[in-house]
């Protein structure tokens, strides 16, 4: 059975090489931490350097074939989004990336597709990249994270990139950056990763149905990474006060639940149980294979996990790990 891995991180070669020289990449350096790890640094984030993150094309293939992945949909490594950099920085850092991912693709078509990093503190220019990633390089969509710069994606700001987006029948994927709503309020015990990353993919799915972007965009592609966040579990809170608080009905025309299947959510839950509940909710057939490869908290064995589950049918299997993603992305 074809297996198709839609969150899967790319650290570009150019930015590697540049900061391998000691040089700088637009803003991002090398450093170290005070064991004398290697991390990369880009202004205010920290990350540690995972050594499959420096992989090569081949290499990461010989690690996916290990996976039972047959392909990757290429996305940028979050840390990189540089959306508080100056916005050439951040335009050059994602034109580089997106070309580096469309060469991936040229050369092995049959193991990579990708999706586009944007400069989207500038969203004139964050919609010409997308309409040259989408249009001319042949990618599937873009990733972004979920907020700009403190901005959430209700501000009308954003609209015209949602439309574009529609237009061009790209692909949103969102994924935060290096810091999440928890970050400064509760930074230990890796509670901004474990908490924090599902706070902010529900406060997006909210920002973007109770902000009316749904509404006006009703075939936008989405999807929500890290199974949604809490939305699964917890729209019909949501629901409740939608029906009772007037203000909250302003701007969209139906509960959020019945928004839950305008979004597609990727298999990155943890566990069993949680994974069914998800699919119970919103149906198999918008539930897609991720891995987040190659984060420390990536399931070990994707592909052999999904397939071992006895609570999903084969039909079930099959639309999860390659067929949702065949129709969705045209692959």
């Amino acid at each position: 059975m074809r297996s198709i891995d839609v969150h899967a991180h790319l650290l570009p070669q150019r930015c590697l090489n540049a900061l391998q020289a000691g040089n700088d990449w637009h803003g991002v350096t090398l450093g170290k931490d005070d064991k004398g790890i290697d991390l990369i640094q880009n202004r205010s984030e920290r990350w540690r350097l995972d050594g499959r993150l420096q992989w090569g094309p081949e290499e990461r293939i010989c690690d996916m074939d290990s996976l039972g992945v047959d392909m990757q949909v290429v996305s940028i490594y979050p840390l990189l989004y540089s959306y508080d950099a100056d916005a050439s920085d951040a335009i050059a850092i994602s034109r580089e990336t997106n070309d580096e991912i469309a060469s991936m693709i040229s050369g092995r078509p049959d193991r990579f597709s990708g999706l586009a990093n944007l400069p989207m503190q500038d969203v004139n220019a964050a919609i010409a990249e997308m309409e040259r990633a989408v249009g001319t390089l042949g990618l599937k969509g873009v990733m972004i994270d979920d907020t700009v710069n403190g901005r959430r994606f209700d501000d009308p700001e954003f609209l015209p990139f949602f439309q574009s987006a529609e237009r061009a029948g790209a692909l949103v994927m969102f994924h935060q950056g290096g810091r999440t709503i928890v970050t400064d309020r509760i930074p230990r015990y890796h509670l901004p990763n474990t908490v924090g990353n599902l706070a902010e993919r529900s406060l997006t799915f909210a920002h973007l149905v109770l902000g009316g972007v749904m509404d006006k965009c009703p075939d936008l592609k989405v999807l929500l990474c890290h199974g949604g966040g809490y939305i699964p579990y917890t729209i019909e809170r949501i629901d409740d006060g939608w029906q009772n608080r007037p203000f909250v009905r302003a701007n969209s025309s139906q509960p959020p639940s019945a928004y839950l299947r305008r979004f597609y959510y990727d298999t990155i839950t943890q566990s069993d149980a949680t994974l069914r509940f998800l699919i119970d909710k919103v149906g198999a057939d918008r539930v897609v294979l991720g891995t987040d490869w190659p984060a420390d908290m990536c399931i070990d064995w994707p592909v052999s996990w999904l397939l071992g589950m006895e609570n999903l049918s084969d039909d079930e299997k099959e639309l999860i790990l390659h067929k949702n993603l065949e129709d969705l992305l045209g692959l």
